[in-house]
């Protein structure tokens, strides 16, 4: 191509870049990012011009710079990971910088609601910086706050103590939602000031605008359960039966687990014995209640106790607390124990859920009881579930623990068809089982078969492997494992 021809066309769609951004400047627009999209596309252009035969008409060239622009915007639209990378900027800036004020306002950003929202959340434990941020993004004439930004600084303030401001901000707001509410009153609670959890509870429909719902009740009830003023709490019960507000789960649980943390299990049986006569049946079973308030305050033991009474008087716990129960034993160390109540607590009826699965297939593996888990694995399959990684990879780790490789291998491919694909970490504990039993070769094979499923090792799988296949003297088969290696990484 004439070089001539080509420099022609080049100070033709030169100008036509400028008259477009001047157009652009006119009208209001973000030009700047739009001249730098077509500084990005000069060189595909150029490329274009050159390759191309004189003979065609400049606005096919046109026409390749308005799909490039296209696609270039699509690309930038799409992509969210500049934006949060903006927002973990913004809250690096806000958490540690001294000046923030000063340091933001050389950032060119444009403060909307989100920003400021997302911003907020990160800094959960800043409550000086985020109201010093909030009162710099309130300073820009772009940003209005709304309702959640509001909300979110309430949270973090009172979260950190900062009380004396956090009403400064609430003032400002016509009205507070019983989830704020409901946060600021447990807060005073987890900190012991119950008078001041009181008076929030008091004002909340008159000053601040929130209606004393279900929710608020059970918050005072935690705050007063808190600093153990249980006359005070019950005194709340009975106020709530008053106005007619029905007592709901969290209501008794509440109670329920203040009364077990300081051992009057004898008031809060009575409790729940004195609710049942007046009508108010928990939604869940009172030993249930007892046996999660056990839990909750540390008694292992009186808890494991009362469901041992429970299944020989012929009646198991619900899932919930059967899966509160077998998640604290098993964190004790106790899987053996675990084993024996679920099978005495399947005998009874009580049908389990994927959570309760979850539980006791790794403790079962835990504890070398590998057919015990198999049926497990089993009876889930039955009722539907279709086994996902978390299920079958511990059965395959205690296989390749006990020497079985082979039946790990056969069960993992069964689990390929049956269940749920297979994860990076299987695929990596599978590999680094087979490096500590010396089965290197399947360990390479299924190093491969990750890299054709776009999972990618870690290095260490790959330094494993390349290390034992050597020392095994298939030097062959190390050198196409650092071969992948490099393709895969670029080193």
């Amino acid at each position: 191509m004439p070089k001539n021809s080509t420099n022609e066309k080049w100070h033709l769609i030169k100008g036509l870049e400028e008259s477009r951004i001047k157009t652009d400047i006119k009208e209001g627009q973000n030009s700047k990012s739009e001249y730098l999209m077509f500084n990005r596309a000069r060189p595909i252009i150029f490329h274009l011009l050159i390759r191309n035969s004189p003979s065609s008409p400049i606005f096919t060239h046109l026409n390749t710079l308005t799909t490039i622009t296209a696609h270039l915007q699509n690309r930038t639209t799409s992509n969210k990971d500049d934006y949060f990378a903006v927002v973990h900027h913004i809250s690096a800036i806000v958490r540690r910088d001294f000046y923030l004020e000063r340091t933001l306002n050389k950032l060119p950003i444009s403060v909307t609601s989100d920003l400021v929202y997302r911003v907020l959340r990160t800094c959960p434990n800043s409550g000086t910086e985020s109201l010093r941020f909030f009162n710099w993004a309130r300073s820009r004439p772009s940003y209005q706050p709304t309702t959640l930004e509001f909300e979110e600084l309430l949270k973090t303030l009172a979260r950190t103590k900062q009380f004396q401001q956090m009403w400064k901000i609430a003032h400002q707001m016509q009205t507070l939602s019983p989830t704020v509410v409901c946060f600021i009153i447990d807060e005073f609670g987890k900190h012991g000031l119950v008078d001041q959890a009181v008076e929030v509870f008091n004002k909340a429909k008159s000053a601040l605008n929130c209606p004393q719902t279900i929710e608020v009740y059970n918050s005072l009830l935690f705050a007063l359960c808190e600093v153990k003023l249980f006359h005070g709490a019950y005194a709340l019960i009975r106020r709530m039966i008053r106005k007619g507000v029905t007592p709901n789960k969290r209501t008794y649980s509440v109670l329920v687990n203040g009364w077990c943390a300081s051992g009057k299990m004898r008031e809060a049986q009575d409790f729940l014995e004195e609710m049942s006569r007046k009508g108010f049946n928990p939604p869940v079973r009172g030993r249930d209640l007892l046996v999660d308030g056990l839990l909750n305050a540390g008694y292992l033991e009186a808890a494991k106790e009362m469901v041992r009474k429970m299944t020989k008087k012929g009646c198991g716990p619900d899932v919930e607390t059967l899966n509160s129960m077998l998640q604290a034993v098993c964190n004790a160390g106790e899987a053996e124990f675990c084993i024996d109540i679920y099978n005495d607590v399947c005998k009874l009826g009580v049908s389990p859920n994927v959570g309760t699965y979850k539980i006791m297939i790794p403790a079962a593996c835990k504890e070398g009881r590998i057919d015990e888990a198999f049926k497990i694995l089993h009876r889930s399959i039955e009722d539907g579930h279709r086994p996902f990684p978390s299920l079958y990879a511990p059965i395959i780790k205690a296989l390749c623990r006990n020497g079985q490789f082979d039946d790990a291998f056969c069960f993992f491919s069964d689990m390929k068809v049956k269940g749920h694909p297979p994860n990076r970490p299987v695929y990596t504990m599978l590999i680094t089982m087979c490096g500590r039993g010396g089965r290197f070769v399947d360990a390479a094979n299924y190093l491969v078969e990750m890299t054709e499923l776009n999972l990618t090792p870690i290095s260490r799988c790959f330094d494993m492997i390349t290390d034992g296949l050597k020392n095994c003297g298939k030097h062959d088969l190390a050198r196409k494992i650092e071969q992948l290696e490099v393709s895969l990484r670029g080193v």
